[in-house]
This record gives structure tokens, sequence and C-alpha cells, in this order.
């Protein structure tokens, strides 16, 4: 089997366009319908839930407090357009974090989820986030742990990685397939 990935000169939300372009079409070849996005402000899953209409289409934030205590950065107006448009919003305690980010904090020293993140971005930054908000999903059983899923994320705002994934329960992380990488930046 012979596949494409497309490299991006810089990360960041200047590649949101293409990304979802090369994501849809792709989502399209392997008759997948099942989308998994990172947003923070919800621009990007909004963009998402209009070009992936009619599939599923998970959007997960950052965590209330993600940023300060009782902050969440999801405007109520991306929200209402996201849910308008058919997306689910999922707010969760990050995988990686949790806890450890506690310890990290007050006892300055790291953890499992650290070495984990860490080692994923050598991939780049949006490696860590899809395989996160991934398994976050499976967690929450938005997404099916026998059906590929694309996993979309970015280095800040917007996205620049895409990737065709088989999610797991974080119980089974290391189990978890990446079958393709569809775009990302070439850093």
């Amino acid at each position: 089997m012979e596949g494409e990935i497309i490299y991006f000169e810089n990360p960041g939300v200047n590649n949101l366009e293409e990304t979802l372009k090369l994501a849809k079409k792709r989502a399209d070849e392997l008759g997948i319908k099942t989308i998994v996005v990172a947003t923070t402000v919800g621009t990007t899953a909004v963009r998402a839930t209009e070009v992936f209409k009619g599939m599923k289409v998970v959007a997960v934030t950052h965590s209330e407090g993600f940023h300060g205590p009782n902050s969440q950065e999801l405007t109520p107006e991306n929200r209402e357009k996201i849910e308008k448009n058919g997306g689910i919003i999922f707010t969760a305690t990050h995988l990686f974090s949790g806890v450890g980010a506690a310890m990290r904090k007050k006892f300055t020293t790291y953890l499992l989820g650290d070495i984990v993140s860490n080692t994923l971005r050598i991939m780049g930054q949006g490696m860590k986030v899809v395989v996160e908000i991934t398994v976050m999903a499976a967690d929450a059983g938005l997404v099916k742990v026998d059906e590929d899923v694309i996993a979309i994320a970015g280095t800040g705002r917007g996205a620049d990685y895409a990737v065709v994934m088989r999610p797991v329960n974080s119980a089974d992380f290391f189990d978890l397939k990446i079958k393709e990488i569809i775009c990302k930046p070439r850093y």
C-alpha cells in the first residue's frame, strides 16, 4: 500500500483549511464517519462541523479551569454554532494531566503522563494532542474502539495535524494504533 503525507512548511492556524480538506478527502476514501477535533475557543470545531457535515464530529475542549479558576475558553457563540451544526462538545480533564499536573505544579516533579506527552511531542505538539483527545473521547464513550476515526489537532491555534487512528480506552493505552498520518508540519 502506498500513501501520501502532506508536510506543511510552517506550523499553525494558516494550515486549518488544508488540514480539514485533506482529512475530509481521506475520511471519504476510507468510509470513516467519526472525526475527533481539538478546539480551544471553538473556531476549529465550528469549521470542522461545516466541513464534515453529516458525520459525527466530537469537539474536545480544554478542561474547565485550564487557564485559571472558573474559566472556559470555548466561547458561548462557538458552543452554540458547534451544537447547531450537530457537533458533540466534550470537556474533561486531559488524559496526560489530571492529578499529575497538580503534582508537577506543587512538587516540581514529572510523572508518567508527562513522559508520555513529551515522547509524543517528538512528532510535534499536534501528535500528542490527537492521541490524547481520541483516548479521552473513547473513555467517554463518544467514539468506538473497534472503528477507525480521524483525529485533528494543531500547534497552537487552528489545525495542522490529521491522523487516521484506532481509538482505545485509557486502560489499554499502549494498544493504540496510529494507522496513517494525513498531514503535519515539517518543522
